[in-house]
């Protein structure tokens, strides 16, 4: 019991003490990016009683600085000066709490205009489906690329945002998620249009064909005659069970140019030069090419 009277005695006394305010910076034009830190602070002397001092130890105290109405733009700066009455005013003091001094005088809040960029969106997977499925368009960012505005000299710093990483094992029905993008460390500088994007992708079952295409010989120099074997080659394709009968040999182009010989070259390389756009991936089974020049 005494030790309680002893408290609420103490607390009940008048203290003066120094003390730091935060600024919290509100109604900043949209087309204006204040660059200084947020941790610029008012030092403020005050005298009120114990039990509001608590409040101050307790909690992180702060001061709003208004810039529609606490400010006067000067040359690429805000300043704000503590012969502005509003402070004291402020419901942050009460009448119980009197102001003794401010420190410092005035504050400077150096702002540049903001700029826009617009920036792509790069997918961070590790995604595998299972056998016999995959995904012929692939996968499907929505929207692709974001808008990043805020100080030129800090966004031209970045060239494209990634999404946090997506991990997907043994797919195989469509994927549609929402995924978090992996933003840069908070900056109140900078503002991003959105945080957040879409991916989906329609999963479908897949299997391989092979396939029989003539090879082409071309720039081949008048005077000269090749004889070449074989005359075709065997390729394997990737597709889905919906695009496989669409498939047709003439999809497909594969040369051997004679422009890529060389005075030790024994054999053509044959190079696929045109594929099916109904084919996801396409292997040539045998590349080398053997020739005779007459």
């Amino acid at each position: 019991m005494a030790f309680i009277i002893l408290i609420i005695s103490k607390l009940s006394k008048s203290y003066t003490n120094t003390i730091a305010f935060k600024i919290e910076k509100i109604n900043v034009p949209d087309e204006k990016v204040i660059l200084n830190n947020s941790d610029s602070i008012l030092n403020i002397t005050l005298n009120t009683h114990g039990f509001k001092w608590l409040d101050y130890y307790f909690k992180s105290p702060k001061i709003t600085i208004d810039f529609s109405e606490d400010v006067t733009l000067g040359h690429s700066k805000y300043i704000w000066t503590k012969a502005n009455t509003r402070l004291f005013s402020n419901t942050e003091f009460t009448k119980q709490v009197k102001i003794i001094n401010i420190y410092p005088d005035s504050l400077f809040f150096n702002f540049d205009v903001n700029s826009v960029k617009k920036i792509p969106v790069k997918l961070r997977e590790n995604i595998s489906f299972s056998p016999g499925f995959d995904s012929f368009d692939g996968f499907t960012i929505t929207p692709d690329s974001i808008k990043i505005i805020g100080p030129k000299h800090v966004i031209d710093t970045i060239g494209h945002i990634e999404t946090e990483a997506v991990i997907l094992k043994g797919v195989k029905t469509d994927i549609h998620e929402t995924i978090k993008l992996d933003l840069p460390i908070k900056n109140d500088n900078i503002r991003f249009s959105s945080k957040s994007v879409d991916l989906s992708a329609s999963v479908e079952r897949f299997t391989e064909g092979v396939m029989k295409i003539p090879i082409t010989i071309v720039n081949v120099p008048k005077e000269l005659k090749i004889k070449y074997f074989p005359k075709e080659v065997t390729i394997t394709f990737y597709t889905s069970l919906d695009h496989f009968k669409m498939v047709k040999p003439m999809d497909f182009k594969i040369i051997c140019d004679y422009n890529m010989l060389n005075s030790e070259s024994s054999f053509f390389i044959a190079e696929l030069v045109k594929t099916s756009k109904y084919v996801k991936s396409v292997k040539i089974n045998n590349q080398h090419i053997e020739f005779i020049i007459l």
